[in-house]
């Protein structure tokens, strides 16, 4: 393979946002004939984002795996299983992407919705990433094009998402207001 191209991810949920890795390069896409849905599993007590192929689009970041090794991506997205996205399916794909794949949750491992509530830790890792990557309409698209939206739990003091990011005041308030728009009950821990 050319050493200029590179294996990539398209990230969907928290691989948006860079501070959670160090996979490079990367860049925002918008991947057609998928969408992002919040999903129940076996495997974690929380509901996680996950895609599935439907109408619509989803907005993500398509990152490098440098050397096709992806066993430590492949460790944190535990839960999931990678599927082959094809060049055409996404508006500016980086010409050093070789081979793009995005992980969704395997089948075996999904549940019906459980009652367990979104964790506001995890949540706000993500909306971090697509005001970065995207801006605040970016943000306002993750909401309106993500399905499942459950109640959320605010760990925010002492947040059980492992790759939390502390936010601003302003990044706070963007997810809390999206989160009031949707009408969203939420738990204390």
């Amino acid at each position: 393979m050319d050493r200029d191209r590179h294996s990539a991810f398209f990230g969907y949920g928290s691989l948006v946002n860079r501070a959670t890795h160090d996979y490079a390069p990367g860049e925002p896409s918008t991947l057609t004939g998928w969408r992002r849905v919040w999903r129940h599993t076996r495997l974690r007590d929380w509901p996680y984002l996950s895609a599935e192929q439907a109408e619509g689009e989803i907005d993500g970041l398509v990152a490098a795996v440098p050397g096709g090794d992806w066993a430590l991506l492949d460790q944190r997205e535990a839960a999931y299983r990678r599927h082959h996205v094809t060049h055409d399916r996404l508006c500016n794909a980086p010409d050093w992407a070789a081979r793009i794949e995005i992980y969704a949750v395997e089948e075996t491992a999904a549940v019906p919705a459980n009652g367990h509530p979104i964790l506001l830790s995890y949540l706000d890792t993500v909306v971090q990433g697509f005001l970065r990557e995207f801006g605040a309409d970016g943000v306002a698209r993750f909401f309106a094009t993500t399905a499942g939206w459950t109640t959320v739990l605010d760990d925010r003091a002492a947040p059980h998402y492992p790759r939390h990011q502390r936010l601003g005041r302003g990044e706070r308030g963007l997810v809390d207001d999206h989160l009031a728009a949707l009408g969203l009950a939420r738990q204390k821990t």
